[in-house]
C-alpha cells in the first residue's frame, strides 16, 4: 500500500518514512505543493499525509484543489496551529483527520490505520476476504482457520494491496508500483511472479488467479 507524505521537515520526513516503511507502507515523499501535486497526477496512493504549512503555500489549498478534482483518497492533515477553529477550516476544505504538531509517531499510525480501516469499512485491525484473514498489525496472515503465518514485508504488502483491491485485475507494473517506491532502483517485473508464487502455496494456488496478458485478480468470494 502506498502512501504520500508531504512535509517539508526534512528531519521529521525522514523519521515518518522510515517509520510508515516498518510499518510496511511504500512512501513517496514531497517538500513541495508543485511536486506533491505531479505525483498525484501520476501516482496511485491509499492516503495522503499532508504539511499544512509550506514554503511555497497552503497545503489546505492544494488539498482543496484536490477534492475539486474529485480526488477521494483519505487526508491526515498535520499543523502546528492547534485551535478548533483551524481544525474546522481544515476538516471544512477536504482533511479527514488533524494531528497537531509535535505529536508521537504511535498516534500518528494509530489516525492512519484509522482513516485505511474507515475507507474500507473494516472495524478492527484483521482484514478478512474470501476465507483469508489478515493481521496488518502483526504482519501475519491464516485461511480458513489454520494457525496464523507470518509473512515477510513485501509478501505483506502485496497481500495487503490486493485484499484491500478484491475482484479488480492488477497488472504487474501497478503491483510494482504498490511495492516499491520512486527513489528505490527499478524492480525487475518477475519479482512480482516470485512473490505472487509464495503467496499462492500459502493461501492456495486458486485464491489468487491469472489473467494471461492482463494481471491478477484476488477473488473477493
Amino acid at each position: 500500500m502506498k502512501l504520500l507524505l508531504l512535509e517539508d521537515d526534512d528531519l521529521l520526513g525522514e523519521s515518518l518514512a522510515e517509520t510508515l516503511s516498518d510499518e510496511g507502507y511504500r512512501v513517496d515523499t514531497a517538500t513541495r505543493l508543485r511536486v506533491a501535486d505531479s505525483l498525484m497526477a501520476t501516482e496511485e496512493y491509499a492516503l495522503v499525509i499532508l504539511d499544512i504549512g509550506l514554503p511555497d503555500g497552503s497545503g489546505l489549498d492544494l488539498l482543496e484543489r484536490w477534492r475539486e478534482r474529485g480526488y477521494r483518497q483519505p487526508v491526515l492533515a498535520l499543523t502546528a496551529r492547534d485551535t478548533w477553529e483551524d481544525k474546522v477550516v481544515g476538516l471544512r476544505r477536504g482533511a479527514d483527520d488533524y494531528l497537531t504538531k509535535p505529536f508521537h509517531e504511535a498516534e500518528l499510525l494509530a489516525r492512519l490505520h484509522a482513516l485505511l480501516r474507515r475507507q474500507h469499512g473494516n472495524a478492527g485491525h484483521i482484514l478478512t476476504v474470501n476465507g483469508i484473514r489478515l493481521d496488518e498489525h502483526q504482519q501475519r496472515v491464516s485461511t480458513e482457520g489454520d494457525n496464523w503465518q507470518s509473512l515477510t514485508s513485501t509478501e505483506f504488502r502485496l497481500l495487503r494491496f490486493l485484499m484491500h483491491h478484491p475482484d479488480r485485475v492488477h497488472s504487474k507494473l501497478r503491483l510494482l508500483d504498490q511495492l516499491y517506491t520512486l527513489e528505490q532502483d527499478a524492480p525487475a517485473p518477475n519479482l512480482v511472479e516470485v512473490y505472487i508464487g509464495r503467496l499462492r502455496r500459502r493461501l492456495g494456488k486458486d485464491v489468487i488467479t491469472t489473467r494471461r496478458g492482463q494481471g491478477y485478480v484476488l477473488a473477493s468470494s
